[in-house]
């Protein structure tokens, strides 16, 4: 069965964004690019907010010609990954990307069901509480960044629900720049 993983950067004190909706503190670091590439190869569909969505769309029209070597591979990669976006307010979305006809919890359903590889990524910390708060996250992946923005958005839903977690790896960047993934602790059901 396929995973259900949740990335994004995030501030030291928890945010995706900062209190005036401004990200520019996970600025370019080559390596946490490359890194963000080859977790993209493991990804078989995308589940994204429309702001998340509309942030990626700069991929989707790219100039290939002013994009260095690794900028076209990510571009390569992203483009023709299915992508299922969440909005109340889009009518139309580009690229290999479909508007979704239900909810978070259905969509993850119908992509457990068919047959395929790859994780089903979710991307925006909206969509990533809706889909927690149904207990579908399998993973949480933070790319830590050295900053502390004050307020914005969080990367955790604030449900008060008590999730345990399990540690899966950890990896430091040159630019202080911390990689967490945790894997939600199951409990064993008395059937296995």
């Amino acid at each position: 069965m396929r995973g259900v993983t949740y990335s994004m950067n995030v501030s030291l004190d928890g945010y995706i964004v900062g209190p005036d909706g401004n990200f520019d503190w996970t600025g370019p670091d080559p390596d946490v690019f490359r890194f963000w590439i080859d977790e993209i190869r493991e990804v078989g569909v995308h589940l994204l907010g429309r702001r998340l969505y509309e942030t990626m769309l700069y991929w989707e029209t790219a100039d290939q010609d002013s994009l260095d070597d690794s900028e076209q591979e990510w571009a390569a990669l992203w483009n023709p990954l299915p992508k299922v976006v969440f909005s109340t307010t889009l009518s139309a979305v580009q690229g290999h990307a479909r508007l979704a006809s239900g909810g978070v919890a259905e969509e993850i359903e119908r992509w457990r069901a068919e047959p395929g590889e790859g994780d089903i990524a979710i991307g925006g910390a909206t969509l990533a509480a809706e889909a927690a708060a149904s207990d579908l996250i399998d993973e949480y992946r933070a790319m830590v960044y050295p900053v502390l923005v004050g307020g914005g958005i969080p990367f955790f839903p604030q449900d008060e629900r008590r999730v345990d977690l399990e540690l899966v790896e950890t990896r430091t960047f040159g630019s202080g720049v911390v990689y967490l993934r945790h894997r939600v602790a199951r409990q064993a059901s008395p059937q296995d």
